[in-house]
């Protein structure tokens, strides 16, 4: 306030100054101090928050960065680790894995020699018919053992069930749909049916069935524990089909698509029948030993005519060689 009223006086001073009358009196001018005095306002411009303003405060502890470890007592450690929220590290390196199919086939099915061309009447195809019965006994504990998990599951009803699973799957390889293929084969069996398909194009159908599906084959087994089981069922399929493979340059490679063949298969379906929501998919397909090997895939190559040299260019010495031999 004192330093309030002396500026107002220097002010009045001032003005006197200005209208002449202050040369009467020249010796009270230098009792005053006219240096400039700065005054800082720090009061907000809204006092009633003041007390919300001084709660607004958020106290951080500073970590002791010469606390070691090694002074410390396991109690002392549990404790920063509670207020740190950090877990304990585990003694073990070991991580959870699925798995979700088996990596092949236990106990893989045998095809007949000649099967689909010798009848039940001829001595092969008779003996072909006492050498499925014998297998079957196997196949029909493990049918029984698939119904503990799976109660609806009959064998007559599966080979339309792996049929309609085998014409889904196919039909997403022509399309190249890898996310809906997942659903229908297996993981061990997508490398291999994905494998050479990059840059072509495959039209597929599937005509008719000349046999009715028919399962010929099942076991089941368990891997790493015995309440983890997995099933496999072999089916044989007699069908028509249409195949027909082009090349990125629209050339055909393989097949036709006006003629139709007759195809023999043995296709194995697998599912994880521990896992409740497990489903059946395709694996994988058996390769008889007496089938003939196939034929490799035809190469297209571009026809280059022979250039033909220009009159110009051909020489005395060629046309006396072409006029002696002739």
């Amino acid at each position: 306030m004192e330093a309030i009223g002396q500026g107002r006086q220097c002010i009045k001073y001032l003005q006197i100054l200005k209208s002449g009358t202050g040369f009467l009196a020249p010796a009270t001018l230098q009792t005053y101090n006219n240096t400039q005095v700065r005054h800082r306002i720090t009061k907000h411009w809204k006092p009633e928050f003041k007390r919300f303003r001084r709660e607004k405060v958020i106290k951080m502890e500073i970590p002791n960065l010469q606390e070691k470890s090694e002074d410390m007592t396991t109690e002392e450690i549990r404790s920063r680790m509670k207020e740190k929220g950090i877990l304990p590290p585990r003694p073990w390196l070991d991580r959870p894995f699925h798995i979700s199919c088996t990596g092949g086939i236990f106990e893989p099915y045998v095809p007949p020699e000649g099967d689909g061309r010798k009848s039940l009447l001829s001595s092969i195809g008779a003996k072909q018919k006492f050498e499925f019965l014998e297998k079957k006994s196997k196949s029909m504990l493990a049918v029984r053992k698939i119904r503990n998990y799976e109660e609806e599951f009959e064998t007559d009803e599966f080979g339309q069930v792996a049929q309609d699973i085998y014409i889904k799957a196919h039909e997403q390889i022509a399309l190249k749909d890898k996310h809906a293929l997942r659903e229908f084969i297996t993981e061990r069996a997508y490398p291999e049916m994905m494998h050479n398909v990059k840059d072509k194009t495959i039209h597929w159908k599937f005509l008719q069935s000349l046999e009715p599906p028919r399962l010929v084959h099942a076991r089941v087994t368990d891997v790493i524990s015995k309440e983890n089981l997995f099933a496999q069922i072999t089916v044989r399929f007699h069908t028509q089909q249409l195949l027909a493979i082009y090349d990125r340059f629209g050339r055909l490679m393989h097949g036709s698509e006006t003629l139709a063949k007759d195809v023999l298969e043995y296709v194995v379906f697998e599912k994880h029948i521990s896992n409740e929501y497990g489903q059946w998919r395709l694996h994988d397909k058996i390769v008889p030993e007496w089938l003939p090997a196939r034929q490799p895939a035809p190469k297209t190559y571009r026809l280059v005519e022979d250039l033909v040299q220009p009159e110009e260019a051909v020489t005395e010495d060629d046309k006396k060689e072409v006029a002696a031999t002739a």
